[in-house]
């Protein structure tokens, strides 16, 4: 950028051909053109009303007047904050409204009006401070005392008080987007009961009750979201008209009152036209525009300027200088605006373009999404440096705003030629918030459409609104928790992807600066997304990058539920169809997994991977930029990870334009020593190499990440809103990337999001089948049935009676049955027929626990839709649940009430093992599932596949029915075939609903998704979550986003926690003589609680006696003591531990545990009845803090950190005991959240022992049955059980306790009864264990995964029986076919289980024979032979 031009007089950006290298050059344009005015406060011309005229209609950064500003390098200002403002520890803002603070210097005789307010973002500071300069300067009529307040400071104590002082000496308030709900009470606090002494409030687009504080003399707005007033109805009817948010309904109502207002008579309208007009002034947002609102609000409502102007002549309003409401803006345009994007291609493409070096032909186009405020106040300099780097690399760009918050209409306006075609390549969204609507109320569904129209990448950069650019690069947790969900959560429900921080606040005059790095990012990234759009298929280079977890020959290719190779294989197809270069790739699934699994040239079977490249320390030291850094935890490179010991080693196998590669694991799997360090180290170098090759040597246009779940977005680094110095960011750099990721995990794949920038595509996970009954299970069942028919009998009655009773001896039900008879002594011939049947109705209750529960079935691979008999099952469990808030009944109480019986108490009785209950319920299961089957069958095709959905409801099916004499529906003659006679309009809204789920489930986009992706296109967004409980999770295939986080727990998810909280504390009372428990340790997961709605948050807020409250735009974010008498128990303490994934998506929802915890610890009540007030007594004497720190019960990883690393532990073997596992919990997991410091997780070891010592019992919630407890590692990584029992001082092990909600009939279980159960339907079922080896080599890892998690409960909990191992141990070993075919399948992962059993032993977990010790030893040496190659 070498010149300033003036051509025809107009201001031009030159950028010759060369692209600017760096930020500096775009900072040094900046200064050539006067931006460092920007950062003045202070400037003298601000009193030349005539330049102000043009300035006001000018871009900040170019107008010609600000060449003459006193100079100031502005090189600084651009790459790091000039303020080093530090306020009270772990707050996110620590600027200060002395900043804001203006005093006249020269009153001169004059009145002086006092003004204060309040504003979410700083970018009307400088034109605040400026307009009030200007009256003092200039005005002969009055002067102007000012201080203004971001909302956010208003947290802290000082602040508060200050404010509250200034409002007191305060003749005016003004308040603008006040839009969270705690800080908006604290506003109305303080306002309302000054509100008749100040001389007028001007309160725009702000909650309701903050709005409701507007005074201007006659003109207020006190019924406003109440009852009758005429805003408000004008709001709703524009609501109902066209579906406009709260603030579009007020800019409507701006422009239509003026001209209604002429017509009533003055005295009435005038005060209501001055509101009007203010708020016009506020948007137009100039220095200009708020002299004048100072000046007419003064003059008319002040009283001491008032009496001043007496005999005075008035000064005449200037009419507000406006844009239009929407148009194109370009920072060196000689017209400001353009409102149509014609005549600004016209001036661009044949003026600015040859000049700038950019061919307009073939230059790809960005679209940027700008805010209004930041043009009118001049605050622009981060819009104008971004533009700046996109023109320097070649880029067309075409920048829109609106007045509004909806952009939608600008973007269908101005993203597209006059042929309707596109003209963007790639859309950036700069305000940060949702498209259409803004911080307060979202259309996401408006949105997702005109996106998915204009069909191209939308990405979301964040500017940074409450802190400044220094605090947010100090904050481990990064961005702010309420930017988080109002400008990450919410975008990304409309599809929006990559959260990237691009600007800060300069903390003194609060505008915005751009960041160096970020921008440069932010710009790398655009283009290469525009990239995937336009180069040739054949041309674009796709790294598949798969994972190995726990790092192991026989894991390569892990994912949760997926079928990996075959996976690759469907996806290699789909890329060969659409022309992608794929080489020599074989279409086989065993030909890709040997590729990558074995060198050729090993010249025996090896553990080593097939070697892609081999990278010399030279090379890794020049390309990555950031290796150094990884010296302090891993020495210099190569390492001994991922390297020959020379070089570093890239493992897989590149075929044409395709790579498959496989990611490095973390590294310090093995490492007891790196486990226990509390925050998670770097990435090894390796690691590093990996990515590096991947962008600069392989030279990708995208990776795509394959299957749940790799390391990349779980390195360290903030929370969210990456810094260039979190691993995640450095490590993707400017790759783009697409992640395939499992429909029912929203959570992690948020992080995946967020953290490494990846835009998911949603995946099936296999539908659940009931896990069915073998062996003596299935032979209690025919012993139950044969009982059924002859317990009249006295002859054979009880001899069938003895024969259950010993079998469920043999299948371990004694464990499970407190009472069933003793096996010795007992004979059912001495015995009453009730007590007879009671004993059959106990075993009968528990097989059908057993047969009912859901298993996933085998693994899926993308793009394949499920079969008619997959459909069934899923619409089954779809089909037992009640939907009140669609109106649906659940087939099940249909059923039960058509014989007079009520669901619930069937599963009450069918649960204490009732006899006729359990068969009762048992027939309307079978029921249930005949009555869906007949719906599928209607539309399944000769091949047992569902083509397309049949629906019964259509004129064609009315049709047929009629033809058929209006013969019964097929499913309701398959309910009468069962014995039951149901109401079929009572069915119908039912029956809807099961077909619109059907075509969700055969709907499938999964090869699509990816595609369009990989294609450079939109990718529709969807929620995550459970299927069952929430079908809109289908069709897979689109991008995932988790759930508005200030939307939970729903009134819904309360009801059930309150359910589930009763049934818990009724099973402990009955237990334990009636006492109530003092305190439960609790974990909360995300995944769970974006499936449940918060059920698990509810759980803990029901257990402390504290409700979650709603404001009044329906957003959970306070809470309110429910008083003792209400509540009818004492408050039980909780110590909840939080995985890193809740901490990162429901930070504002810990914040609510943490205040409400508080606020029960500060209840001046009984110690008897309140747990929580007598064990923070107890701790805050114990270690010296105040009750408030004390009460402190919120706690989590570090930031950036997840897990306790138990888990890594036991699945690489590497720990010594169960002590080490304990210390690896307590130190990793010990970091509390405290809503006074929210701003930072603090490590507080020695409180979270204090509190987990007084534990009684540990919980937890089971949600979903995709994801049971020894699926995953999650669940014993975090139980805290052994834990909670070296901590008591009488060492007694707490209880440990399951609620499990996968079903519509809740219970809650001992965890060694959920062990078991799981145990019995996975591990020890040949439906599950024959399903997995269907799938070959992933299916033997997927059997040795549950092996070692059970065993995992050994070691944290001790709540696995001994039979467990002993039946598993029957079943895989003991049996020399089953034994072949798991060797010959995947000897590494054999020998893993083979491994876990001798573990077992030896910590203690099995006591087994010697001879099956001496068998395992044998194996393990056969084993390790075969894969050695001997």
């Amino acid at each position: 950028l070498t010149s300033f031009s003036r051509k025809k007089h107009r201001a031009r950006l030159i950028i010759f051909g060369a692209r600017m290298v760096s930020f500096k050059a775009a900072a040094a344009a900046l200064v050539t053109m006067g931006a460092a005015t920007a950062w003045q406060t202070n400037v003298p011309s601000f009193i030349n009303t005539k330049n102000l005229q043009k300035s006001t209609v000018a871009s900040s950064a170019f107008h010609d007047q600000r060449s003459r500003a006193p100079s100031r390098s502005a090189m600084n200002m651009v790459v790091t904050d000039p303020t080093a403002s530090s306020g009270p520890g772990g707050m996110f803002t620590a600027t200060n409204a002395e900043n804001r603070r203006v005093i006249p210097e020269d009153v001169r005789g004059r009145p002086v009006m006092k003004v204060v307010y309040v504003v979410l973002e700083s970018q009307y500071q400088s034109s605040v401070t400026a307009a009030v300069k200007r009256i003092n300067a200039g005005s002969d009529n009055m002067a102007v005392e000012c201080v203004g307040y971001l909302l956010e400071e208003l947290r802290d104590d000082e602040a508060y008080e200050q404010f509250k002082k200034d409002v007191e000496e305060a003749n005016v308030f003004i308040g603008s987007l006040i839009f969270v709900q705690e800080l908006a009470e604290k506003v109305v606090d303080v306002v309302q009961p000054q509100r008749d002494n100040l001389d007028a409030v001007l309160v725009f687009p702000s909650m309701p009750e903050v709005m409701r504080l507007n005074k201007v003399g006659t003109f207020t707005m006190k019924n406003l979201g109440q009852s009758k007033s005429v805003v408000a109805d004008f709001m709703k009817k524009k609501k109902q008209d066209d579906g406009s948010s709260f603030e579009e309904g007020m800019l409507k109502l701006l422009r239509t009152l003026p001209k209604v207002l002429k017509f009533l008579p003055s005295d009435k309208a005038a005060d209501a036209r001055t509101f009007m007009m203010s708020f016009q002034y506020w948007l137009g947002g100039s220095p200009e525009n708020i002299e004048s609102l100072l000046i007419m609000v003064g003059q008319d409502y002040v009283g001491p300027v008032k009496e001043s102007m007496v005999g005075k002549e008035k000064v005449v309003a200037e009419e507000p200088v406006l844009l239009p409401d929407k148009a194109i803006w370009h920072p060196v345009a000689p017209s400001i605006v353009f409102e149509n994007n014609q005549k600004y291609f016209e001036w661009y493409n044949k003026e600015f373009c040859p000049d700038a070096g950019i061919d307009p032909e073939t230059a790809p186009t960005i679209g940027l999404i700008l805010q209004k405020s930041h043009i009118n106040t001049k605050d622009d300099t981060h819009y104008v440096s971004l533009i700046s780097e996109l023109e320097s690399r070649g880029a067309r760009v075409v920048s829109i705003y609106s007045g509004g918050l909806d952009f939608s209409g600008p973007v269908e306006e101005y993203f597209y030629d006059s042929a309707g075609k596109p003209i963007v390549d790639t859309v950036i969204n700069l305000t940060g918030f949702a498209l259409v609507g803004g911080p307060a109320s979202q259309d996401h569904k408006k949105a997702a459409s005109v996106l998915k129209k204009l069909n191209r990448p939308y990405m979301c950069a964040v500017p940074l609104v409450f802190q400044s650019f220094e605090e947010w690069q100090a904050s481990e947790l990064g961005l702010h928790p309420i930017q988080v969900a109002l400008q990450v959560s919410l975008p990304e429900i409309d599809g929006a992807i990559e959260p990237i921080i691009y600007a800060g606040r300069e903390g003194a005059t609060g505008r915005s600066v751009p960041l160096a790095d970020r921008v440069n990012l932010l710009a790398d990234r655009a283009m290469k997304w525009s990239a995937l759009g336009s180069k040739p298929v054949q041309d674009k280079k796709i790294a598949i990058t798969i994972f190995s977890f726990p790092p192991d020959k026989g894991n390569v290719g892990t994912a949760a539920y997926l079928d990996v190779f075959n996976s690759i294989k469907a996806v290699l197809e789909k890329l060969k169809s659409e022309g992608y270069d794929v080489g020599d790739a074989p279409m086989d699934k065993e030909a890709i997994m040997e590729s990558v699994l074995n060198d050729p040239e090993a010249k025996i079977s090896s553990p080593e991977l097939n070697v892609a490249y081999r990278m010399s320390t030279d090379e890794y030291y020049e390309l990555t930029p950031y290796a150094k850094d990884l010296e302090e935890n891993w020495g210099p490179a190569p390492g001994n990870l991922n390297s020959d010991g020379a070089n570093l080693v890239v493992y897989g196998k590149q075929f044409g334009n395709v790579f498959i590669g496989v990611q490095p694991s973390f590294g310090y799997e093995g490492d007891p020593m790196r486990l226990l360090f509390a925050k998670s180290a770097s990435p090894h170098h390796g690691f590093a190499a990996y990515y590096t090759y991947l962008e600069k040597i392989f030279k990708a246009d995208a990776v795509l990440h394959f299957g749940t779940h790799g390391s990349l977005e779980f390195m360290p680094g903030k929370q969210v809103g990456m810094s260039g110095t979190c691993y995640p960011d450095r490590l993707i750099n400017s790759l783009p990337s697409a992640y395939l990721y499992a429909a029912n995990n929203p959570s992690e794949a948020t992080i995946a999001k967020r953290r490494s920038y990846s835009a998911t595509v949603s995946y099936l996970t296999p539908p659940a089948e009931n896990a069915g009954l073998y062996k003596g299970l299935k032979e209690l069942k025919e012993l139950i049935s044969s009982y059924q028919g002859l317990r009249e009998n006295e002859g054979r009655g009880p001899a069938i009676v003895n024969s259950i009773v010993s079998t469920a001896w043999t299948c371990n039900l004694d464990k499970d049955i407190d009472d069933l008879p003793d096996l010795e002594t007992y004979d059912a011939k001495n015995d009453t027929p009730e007590r007879r049947d009671e004993i059959v109705g106990k075993v009968y209750s528990q097989i059908m626990q057993i047969e009912s529960r859901l298993l996933p079935c085998g693994l899926h691979t993308v793009g394949v839709p499920p079969s008619a008999d997959e459909a069934v099952a899923t619409l089954v469990n779809i089909a037992q649940l009640d939907r009140p808030e669609d109106e649906i009944e659940g087939l099940p109480r249909v059923i039960a009430a058509s014989i007079g019986r009520d669901i619930n108490d069937v599963y009450r009785g069918n649960n204490a093992g009732v006899l006729d209950d359990v068969e009762l319920n048992t027939k309307i299961v079978e029921a249930s599932r005949a009555a869906v089957r007949a719906i599928v069958d209607q539309s399944t095709d000769s091949e047992g596949r569902i083509k397309t959905v049949k629906s019964v409801f259509d004129d064609m099916g009315s049709f047929i029915g009629g033809m058929m004499g209006g013969s019964k529906k097929p499913w309701i003659k398959a309910i009468e075939e069962a014995g039951f006679k149901v109401d079929e309009k009572r069915l119908d809204p039912l029956v809807k609903y099961l077909e619109f789920c059907l075509k969700q489930i055969v709907a499938n986009n999964e090869l699509g998704g990816i595609m369009e992706l990989l294609n450079g296109e939109f990718l529709m967004p969807a929620p995550g979550g459970d299927p069952i409980r929430n079908p809109d999770v289908l069709p897979t295939g689109r991008n995932m986003h988790a759930l508005d986080p200030s939307a939970i727990p729903t009134a819904a998810a309360v009801e059930v926690a309150q359910q589930v909280v009763q049934k818990l504390l009724e099973k402990l009372a009955d237990e334990n003589d009636g006492a109530f428990p003092e305190s439960i340790a609790f974990t909360l997961w995300g995944t769970d609680n974006i499936k449940t709605y918060g059920e698990s948050l509810a759980q803990v807020l029901a257990l402390v006696g504290v409700r979650p409250v709603a404001d009044s735009l329906g957003r959970v974010n306070k809470v309110e003591l429910i008083p003792l008498e209400e509540l009818g128990r004492p408050r039980i303490d909780v110590v909840v531990s939080c995985s890193g994934v809740f901490r990162d998506l429901f930070i504002n929802q810990m914040n609510l545990m943490d205040r409400g915890i508080k606020m029960a610890a500060e209840a001046d009540e009984p110690l008897d009845q309140n747990f929580v007030r007598k064990h923070a007594l107890q701790q805050a004497e114990e270690l010296g803090v105040s009750l408030r720190e004390a009460s402190c019960r919120v706690f989590s990883n570090s930031a950036g950190s997840y897990s306790a690393n138990v888990g890594l532990a036991i699945e690489n073997g590497g720990w010594e005991d169960e002590s080490q596992l304990q210390e690896q919990f307590l130190t990793r997991k010990g970091f509390a959240f405290n809503a006074d410091k929210p701003g930072m997780m603090e490590q507080q070891a020695d409180l979270f022992r204090t509190a987990l010592k007084t534990v009684d019992v540990t919980f937890q919630n089971l949600d979903s049955s995709e994801i049971s407890i020894t699926d995953v590692s999650h669940y014993y990584d975090s139980d805290p059980t052994k834990v909670v029992q070296g901590l008591r001082d009488d060492k007694k092990k707490p209880m440990s306790l399951m609620a499990d909600t996968t079903t519509a009939n809740a219970q809650v279980r001992t965890l060694s009864e959920t062990v078991r159960l799981d145990a019995r339907t996975k591990l020890l079922n040949p439906k599950f264990y024959e399903g997995m080896l269907s799938t070959g080599y992933e299916g033997v890892r997927e059997i040795q995964k549950r092996l070692r998690n059970t065993m995992g409960w050994s070691a944290t909990a001790g709540e696995v029986d001994n039979f467990v191992f002993e039946d598993a141990n029957s079943v895989f070993i003991d049996d020399p076919e089953m034994q072949q075919r798991l060797l010959d399948t995947n000897p590494n992962a054999f020998r893993d289980m083979v491994t876990t059993f001798l573990e077992a032993n030896g910590r203690g977990y099995w006591e087994t024979s010697e001879e099956n010790i001496e068998r395992l030893q044998e194996l393990y040496a056969e084993v390790e032979d075969r894969i050695e190659g001997v």
